[in-house]
């Protein structure tokens, strides 16, 4: 299974849509999954074009339609695996704590993030967690990215630059 991750869209302040070269690559995922702040429905609206199966949460900057039509937390299975998706709050410092706290009774083997607009992958115990970054914003961040799972016997995950 091959699944698209995306976050911290920002749709329309940081830019008017969605990267070109990210839904050329999602074309071919299996699945898309936004971890918040997308401000716009429109963009899952624009993710439906590439891919029928979307899913997400709502992000702190995300607007009373986003938050009526998407969970704040999410637990998605994937094959085996079972994969936690949040977005955080607050300050982006401690924030791979606050994600370690909101999935510890979850038992999930992945939990996808955003809100920091920092890439990162990394292991922790027995979970992996995964920010793909921003696809619009690069002001926070080294550079704009999205992420690419591979889920099969084992999650490969790998950010991708723009």
């Amino acid at each position: 299974m091959r699944i698209g991750v995306l976050s911290d869209t920002h749709i329309p302040q940081r830019a008017s849509g969605l990267p070109q070269k990210m839904l050329e690559d999602f074309k071919s995922v299996d699945m898309v999954i936004h971890a918040g702040d997308l401000v716009d429905l429109a963009v899952l609206e624009q993710l439906k074009t590439v891919c029928s199966d979307i899913r997400g949460v709502w992000g702190n900057m995300d607007p009373y339609e986003v938050r009526q039509k998407l969970p704040d937390k999410q637990i998605i299975t994937a094959g085996r695996f079972k994969i936690g998706v949040a977005h955080g709050t607050g300050s982006p410092h401690g924030l791979l704590e606050q994600m370690k706290t909101a999935f510890q009774d979850d038992k999930v083997d992945l939990v996808i993030f955003g809100h920091s607009h920092t890439p990162l992958i990394t292991k922790q115990g027995d979970c992996l967690y995964f920010n793909p970054g921003s696809v619009t914003d690069d002001i926070f961040a080294p550079y704009r990215s999205y992420g690419i799972l591979e889920i099969n016997d084992t999650i490969e995950a790998k950010i991708v630059k723009i």
